[in-house]
């Protein structure tokens, strides 16, 4: 047999008589398989880390980007695609430093067809170079995510379906990934986003931010802020860093940029005492005048839309309790998000209790006794409702209603452990409800049928 290899990491071609050996190169799907979003994500390979370098100009609002994905082949691998969405226009795209051959398909499909095939478990690098101004996506049920331009900049929030807005990415939260973003600005714009700065720099009149997320990342997830920000920037008892940030455009009361520090590193160090070590190496939170009317969960530094309140504690409660529950702890499937938002719902109910001395019960009492549609099924809710009060209230009266069947003991060992067990992993409601079967050693299969697989107002 003879066998030629390409000395670049990952890209081989066999020829020769032994046919039967040579690798059947075959394309990666073009969608990772949820049923909610069946374009989003991609088949064939998993990215291990982003590297996105861009700058950013106010007086266009366009970017100058270069993206760089690590990823290893999951498959033996003819062609692959990336989620890549917009009028951004791609000027160069290279695979182990090679320039490969791609298309723009459909809706947000980039197919890249490599000059040689890559083989299952090689590791490989896609570059690609990309210009132009980016678009948020207004979805009708599900609402604005991606790329959103401010009065003074833009701020980046991707649930669900928002990051191929401005960065090439496998858009599905099952396939998690560790970043870095570099991110050049006008001098006197801050940069924000997921995780530990690293040193900025400023060369003519352009400043440099560098931010790295160590630990791994869903897409939906990530997140980028440019603007004028007022930076605060503190620490946990056990030293863990607290960055937060208001924009200076906002409205603010006299020390808020302190008090929201401050109540940020209050909840952080309450939540672990409930639900075990923070999960992250830093935490804080950005208030920003983005428009969105929502809250997100963006990992290790949540962003709250001023229009959301005054950002008062049951909502850090609720977004800073999703950083266990959600983010290290991601969902396999969208129909699985009630483990998301169920747990930050409950996340607000013990908050109101400890500090507001309003009793969980009392919450859930009222909560059930005013649910008015009992339709939907929780750990199946559908895709235009997954931001629901279904997979939110429901959620959260489903934790309460275990809590009672199982005792307190039990239920917040439930809590502290199955974070811990799953801690940077992806998870399902089967898993949830099999991992508290077994911590209880009970048959619990009517229970949770009733609470998260049917419709219909359950009785207490």
């Amino acid at each position: 047999m003879i066998v030629s290899c390409a000395l670049s990491a990952g890209l081989v071609a066999v020829t020769g008589p032994a046919a039967e050996a040579a690798p059947r190169f075959t394309p990666g799907a073009p969608g990772a398989g949820d049923p909610y979003f069946p374009d989003m994500g991609n088949g064939g390979y998993d990215v291990g880390h982003y590297d996105i370098r861009l700058a950013y100009s106010p007086s266009t609002q366009a970017i100058d980007a270069t993206t760089t994905v690590l990823a290893t082949a999951t498959q033996d691998l003819s062609r692959f695609d990336l989620d890549f969405q917009g009028p951004l226009t791609i000027s160069k795209l290279s695979v182990n430093g090679l320039d490969a051959a791609f298309t723009r398909s459909g809706a947000q499909e980039l197919v890249i067809t490599p000059p040689y095939g890559l083989r299952k478990g090689s590791p490989f690098v896609v570059s690609v170079s990309y210009a132009g101004v980016p678009q948020k996506i207004d979805d009708p049920a599900l609402g604005l995510s991606g790329w959103v331009a401010t009065k003074d900049g833009a701020v980046a929030l991707n649930q669900p379906i928002g990051a191929a807005t401005y960065y090439p990415v496998n858009d599905t939260p099952d396939d998690k990934a560790t970043y870095t973003q570099t991110i050049t600005v006008p001098a006197g714009l801050t940069v924000l986003a997921n995780g530990e700065p690293g040193p900025t720099t400023t060369h003519d009149h352009r400043t440099t931010f560098r931010w790295s997320m160590n630990k791994p990342m869903a897409s939906e997830l990530s997140m980028l802020a440019i603007g004028s920000y007022d930076v605060t920037r503190g620490a946990l008892a056990g030293g863990l860093p607290n960055i937060t940030a208001i924009g200076k455009s906002i409205d603010g009361k006299p020390g808020q940029g302190q008090v929201f520090n401050q109540t940020t590193a209050q909840i952080v160090q309450w939540e672990s005492s409930v639900y075990g070590p923070y999960p992250f190496d830093s935490t804080g939170g950005i208030l920003a005048d983005v428009g969105v009317h929502y809250a997100l969960e963006t990992q290790s530094r949540p962003v709250y839309d001023q229009r959301t309140s005054d950002v008062d504690g049951d909502l850090l409660a609720h977004e800073l309790g999703h950083q266990w529950f959600g983010d290290s702890l991601t969902p396999v499937h969208w129909s699985d998000i009630w483990l998301n938002e169920g747990f930050a719902t409950y996340s607000e109910w013990l908050y109101q209790e400890k500090y507001n001395g309003i009793p969980v019960q009392q919450t859930f009492a009222d909560t059930y006794a005013g649910e008015t549609d009992w339709s939907g099924v929780v750990a199946d809710p559908g895709r235009d409702h997954i931001f629901d009060d279904l997979v939110y209230n429901r959620g959260a009266m489903t934790l309460q209603a275990l809590r009672t069947k199982i005792g307190d003991r039990a239920f917040f060992d439930v809590l502290r452990l199955w974070p811990a067990a799953n801690r940077y992993g992806n998870v399902s409601t089967r898993q949830f409800t099999q991992f508290v079967e077994r911590l209880t050693h009970r048959d619990l299969g009517s229970f949770f049928r009733t609470w998260l697989y049917q419709p219909g107002k359950p009785a207490l």
